[in-house]
């Protein structure tokens, strides 16, 4: 991320979950707020939408948020009442939380965080009172410090979103945050998802994956971080995770689209999956 300058993904995923309300229904994410946020700048080629490839990706950005969501839902059953979005981008769930007493931390890269709130603006979407802005730039301060002055209680278990993110990584900072988050007490967790390796992808999903490759990387946002199921689960508990859970394309299918009639599903197999890691 280059200062200054907003994510172009964050754009990207926000359109796709956009064109999702409009075009998918029933929505497997039920967003009020998608394109309000977008306002002028939410336009879209209906006809392009509709192409294979385009709905598995939207359909992918949809499942993704959805499947987070549900999963603070478990955490919120359970008492935590901090929900930190990392790399929050263009998230909406901060306007449209259903927990009166979970407070949301949105931690971003200043240029994008500043834009975000922007639109916000723009779209006369006033952010509830419940809601906490963390801007942080990881060059020059670490998470935990950024947490720690944006209000985050470290003495309380807190529940992490963090979507879209780790690929773009290295090791270290993955590593680096999974340590903070483990530092919380024991009811903590995280949702991300990750790619596979390139290596261990079969040919038809090298090429897709070296097609999405490119095109975040003339976005000025590589991908540099790729795990394989087995390689993640011992990171996460060399972080000390306990319980984790992996969800891959087939799983979320069976989770949100098997009873649809217009078709809409991920890709199988995919080019990743979602991991859940709890304290």
């Amino acid at each position: 991320m280059e200062a200054g300058r907003a994510s172009t993904t964050a754009f990207r995923v926000a359109q796709r979950r956009a064109v999702h309300q409009v075009l998918d229904q029933p929505p497997v994410l039920d967003d009020p707020v998608a394109v309000p946020l977008l306002g002028a700048q939410f336009v879209f080629d209906p006809k392009r939408e509709m192409h294979p490839v385009a709905r598995a990706f939207r359909a992918y950005m949809a499942a993704r948020s959805r499947f987070a969501e549900d999963q603070l839902a478990l955490a919120t059953a359970q008492g935590v009442s901090q929900y930190v979005l990392l790399g929050a981008g263009l998230d909406t769930f901060a306007y449209r939380n259903p927990f009166p007493q979970l407070r949301v931390f949105e931690v971003d890269f200043p240029s994008t965080q500043a834009w975000k709130r922007t639109l916000l603006a723009e779209a006369g979407i006033a952010p509830p009172a419940n809601v906490r802005y963390v801007p942080l730039d990881f060059e020059r301060k670490a998470l935990a410090e950024g947490l720690e002055e944006g209000g985050v209680d470290f003495a309380q278990p807190a529940f992490f979103g963090w979507l879209g993110v780790a690929p773009y990584l290295t090791l270290e900072a993955f590593r680096a945050t999974l340590e903070t988050v483990a530092r919380l007490p024991a009811g903590s967790g995280v949702v991300f998802d990750f790619a596979f390796a390139p290596e261990a992808l079969k040919l038809t999903q090298r090429l897709a994956f070296h097609w999405l490759a490119a095109r975040v990387a003339r976005a000025g946002e590589p991908f540099r971080l790729f795990f394989t199921p087995q390689t993640l689960e011992l990171e996460l508990r060399a972080a000390g995770f306990s319980c984790i859970e992996l969800r891959g394309s087939e799983q979320l299918n069976a989770l949100y689209f098997t009873t649809r009639a217009d078709g809409l599903q991920l890709a199988t197999p995919g080019l990743g999956m979602m991991a859940t890691a709890w304290r």
